[in-house]
C-alpha cells in the first residue's frame, strides 16, 4: 500500500439489527477485492445503525446502505431511523452544494424501501409470500444507459430476498424529484401482480436496489441448502426452478458476475474521482 496515496474512507451503515446475514461479509470482500485491484489506500468502518442507533459523520467518501429484516414502515419515528434519515439530509444537502466533496450512497434491499418511502415513490407492502433465490432483472431504457448497469445483461441473474417490496411506481413523483426508475423484477405473465421497482437513481450520487448486488455464490449456497429456505424457495417457485438456483450458483455469468459489476462500477464513480497518486 502506498502512503503517498490519499486515504479513501467507505462507511458501511448496518441495517441488519443483529440478525445473522451474509450482505456484510459480501460488502467487506468487494472492498478488499476493490482495494487490492486498484492499488488504492483504502479503509471502511461499520456502523450499527439499528441495534446501537449509530451513524458517520460526513467524513466518509462513500457510504454502502446495507439490507435487513422486518418492516420498513414500522420503524417509523424511532431513534435509530430519525438518526438515519439525519444523515441522509446532511449527505444529500452536501451534494446539492457547490463543492466539489460529493458524498455517493449505495442503497440495498431494505435502505431502498425506507428511501422510497422517504420520497413517496410508490406503494410499500408485504408480499404475498416471500422471494428468495437467484431470479432474473430486467433493465429499464434508463437502466440501460446507466453506468452502474455497465457490462451487464438484460436481464441479469441477482440474488432477491424480500419479504416487504416497493410496488406501484409514482411516474410523475419520479419527474418531480428528477429520479429514474431503472430496474424492475422478472415478467410474470402468468401472475396478475404488479412488478416491484429494483433499481433508482435518487440522484448523480444517490443510488439504489431493492436486489443484494453483494451477494455471492458461496453465501446463497449455503442459505439455499438450509431445509428452511429449500422449502420457502420450492413453495414459492417449485423443486425444478430450485434445482435450477441451485446450477445458476456455478455459472460465472450469473450472480458472481453481478457481484463483480454492479457495486464496483458505483465504487468506480464514487471513489476513483478521490485517489490521488
Amino acid at each position: 500500500m502506498s502512503t503517498s496515496k490519499a486515504e479513501i474512507k467507505v462507511a458501511i451503515l448496518d441495517l441488519y439489527d443483529g440478525i445473522a446475514n451474509e450482505g456484510m461479509r459480501g460488502f467487506r470482500e468487494i472492498l478488499e477485492r476493490y482495494k487490492a485491484k486498484h492499488g488504492l489506500n483504502l479503509t471502511y468502518e461499520v456502523f450499527d445503525v439499528r441495534r446501537k442507533a449509530q451513524v458517520p459523520g460526513l467524513g466518509f467518501d462513500a457510504y454502502i446502505s446495507s439490507g435487513g429484516p422486518g418492516s420498513p414502515i414500522d420503524s417509523e419515528g424511532t431513534e435509530w431511523e430519525k438518526k438515519y434519515f439525519r444523515l441522509i439530509d446532511k449527505l444529500e444537502d452536501k451534494n446539492l452544494g457547490n463543492g466539489h466533496d460529493k458524498k455517493p450512497v449505495f442503497f440495498v434491499c431494505h435502505s431502498f424501501q425506507l428511501m422510497c418511502r422517504k420520497y413517496g415513490l410508490g406503494e410499500i407492502g408485504l408480499r404475498r409470500s416471500p422471494s428468495f433465490g437467484i431470479l432474473p432483472v430486467h433493465l429499464t431504457d434508463a437502466g440501460k444507459h446507466d453506468q452502474v448497469f455497465e457490462n451487464l445483461h438484460d436481464p441479469f441473474y441477482t440474488v432477491d430476498s424480500r419479504s416487504w417490496q416497493v410496488i406501484n411506481p409514482d411516474m410523475s413523483r419520479f419527474e418531480q424529484l428528477g429520479m429514474k426508475l431503472l430496474a424492475l423484477e422478472k415478467k410474470r405473465p402468468h401472475v396478475d401482480l404488479p412488478r416491484a421497482m429494483m433499481a433508482i437513481r435518487f440522484s448523480e450520487y444517490f443510488f439504489a436496489t431493492q436486489f443484494h448486488p453483494e451477494a455471492d455464490p458461496i453465501g446463497v449456497k449455503g442459505m439455499l441448502l438450509r431445509e428452511e429456505k429449500k422449502e420457502e424457495v420450492i413453495n414459492e417457485h417449485g423443486e425444478a426452478k430450485y434445482r435450477e438456483m441451485l446450477e445458476r450458483l456455478d455459472d460465472p455469468d450469473k450472480i458472481a458476475h453481478t457481484q463483480n459489476t454492479i457495486i464496483p462500477n458505483f465504487l468506480d464513480a464514487a471513489l476513483l474521482r478521490v485517489e490521488k497518486v
